[in-house]
């Protein structure tokens, strides 16, 4: 559990302090309880993007540019800094950078071929079996929320026509229970908390911290997109645990 003596909401915890109090989280409800759906949209027929060159794509894409590197590089330097676990994201959600503290938090996940948290974080939450480890009450405060921004972004021209987002469709529409609740369950839940539901700033979620001083804890998403981020098309996303 986190400790707030002495430090405030966002200080780093002392060992067998108390954590300050937090924003109620939903109870969660299993995927598996979604009944199955009627219609939905299904992804084209499109192939896969291939693995060759799809790790660290966004790093390489902004890296032509000498003056991105070098802010690129600081800003890395900066996110190090933070005690939160935080990342950059396209997207896509494919992830460019990360810090120190978002690997600890997801130092235990097993190796797999698409969906590792540090490659791609809409895979892990969707399709990692590790990572309702970490993300606790992880169907409804990770999937739902993780699954109406991926809805809307597959509503946008760019997203419709992107083959990454589209294998990842191809992906769910494999996995029945995955199915049911992208095209029953999703929409009711958007009805029941409001379109605002697709954008993670500000959200309260639960965590699993394997590092024993915070262990079951919560953590408020934090997303920002900088002028200069928003040009090279990310965005930054800080989990601060409370």
């Amino acid at each position: 559990m986190a400790s707030d003596a002495g430090l405030g909401r966002h200080g780093v915890p002392a060992p067998g302090g108390r954590r300050a109090p937090t924003a109620s989280v939903q109870p969660a409800r299993h995927l598996s309880s979604v009944p199955s759906a009627g219609r939905c949209p299904q992804a084209g027929p499109v192939e896969a993007e291939p693995e060759e060159g799809r790790e660290q794509r966004q790093v390489s894409s902004v890296s032509k540019a000498p003056d991105m590197r070098a802010y690129l590089r600081d800003y890395a330097a900066m996110m190090e800094a933070v005690p939160f676990p935080s990342f950059l994201h396209d997207r896509r959600w494919d992830v460019a950078l990360a810090n120190s503290a978002f690997d600890a938090l997801f130092e235990g996940i097993r190796p797999h071929p698409t969906a590792m948290p540090r490659r791609n974080f809409l895979r892990f939450v969707l399709f990692h079996p590790d990572a309702r480890n970490v993300l606790a009450e992880h169907e409804t405060s990770w999937c739902l929320p993780m699954l109406a921004g991926f809805a809307e972004e597959m509503k946008s021209d760019t997203g419709s026509r992107d083959r990454a987002l589209q294998a990842i469709r191809r992906e769910i529409a494999r996995d029945p229970i995955m199915e049911a609740a992208y095209c029953d369950g999703l929409p009711r839940w958007v009805r029941s908390v409001g379109t605002a539901a697709a954008h993670c700033d500000g959200d309260v979620r639960p965590l699993r911290h394997p590092d024993s001083r915070w262990g079951r804890t919560d953590c408020r998403l934090v997303s920002e997109t900088p002028k200069a981020l928003d040009g090279m098309g990310l965005s930054r996303v800080t989990l601060v645990l409370t």
